[in-house]
């Protein structure tokens, strides 16, 4: 039987939180006060859906795109790109936490203390074996109808890297790899190499940057 928990039941203890037969629901104004950086958690209408620990390759992959995009942001006064727990508010009752994501700085206005509040110019969520319907289904469909420009979808169990972006009709379309590079449309110049995600160790991150010509 599933267990229903809300905001009173819940103690400074929140080891508990992992538990699958947990359902955890509260208001979104408790939920705000409730989280805090020791849990990673999302809001959708009412329930929690507490995120797991981050894989080592997760972390990596993720770190090796963070570092790669910020120098190129951070070069030409793009705007600010966020991961690790900064809070996205798509709607009310709809609080997501992207792997990564990136607001224009025509859009840095979007920009809270602890969250960002409204879509993203562009998102990247990287794939775990317990975010697979998470990031590919129900992700992919509030950020398409929140307004989120460009997704990436990055998938290291089937080294796949999906990059979608909003079309004139306000729904995402595959931008497809050229020769193997993985361009951007928001982050016009951006570009990767998938094959450069699923080499272990990663490439060196200063190599590869050189490569694609930001420093």
């Amino acid at each position: 039987m599933t267990a229903v928990a809300t905001a009173r039941d819940i103690s400074l203890d929140k080891s508990f939180l992992h538990d699958p037969l947990l359902n955890l629901r509260m208001t979104e104004d408790e939920f705000v006060a409730w989280a805090d950086e020791d849990v990673r958690a999302e809001f959708v209408d009412g329930e929690v859906d507490v995120l797991m620990s981050e894989s080592d390759e997760h972390a990596n992959v993720g770190l090796f795109l963070v570092t790669l995009m910020n120098i190129f942001i951070s070069q030409r006064g793009l705007g600010r790109l966020f991961h690790d727990n900064f809070m996205v508010r798509l709607r009310t009752g709809l609080r997501r936490v992207p792997d990564i994501h990136f607001v224009s700085q025509e859009r840095v206005g979007l920009i809270r203390p602890t969250e960002v509040d409204g879509a993203p110019d562009l998102v990247v969520e990287i794939v775990s074996e317990d975010s697979v319907d998470r990031d590919r289904r129900r992700k992919f469909r509030e950020y398409e109808e929140g307004g989120v420009r460009e997704y990436w979808i990055i998938d290291p169990g089937y080294r796949r890297v999906e990059v979608y972006v909003l079309s004139s009709e306000d729904v995402f379309e595959r931008l497809s790899a050229q020769d193997g590079v993985q361009c951007s449309q928001v982050l016009e110049g951006f570009w990767v190499r998938p094959d450069w995600l699923w080499q272990r160790p990663l490439p060196n991150v200063v190599e590869i940057a050189k490569e694609i010509g930001i420093i």
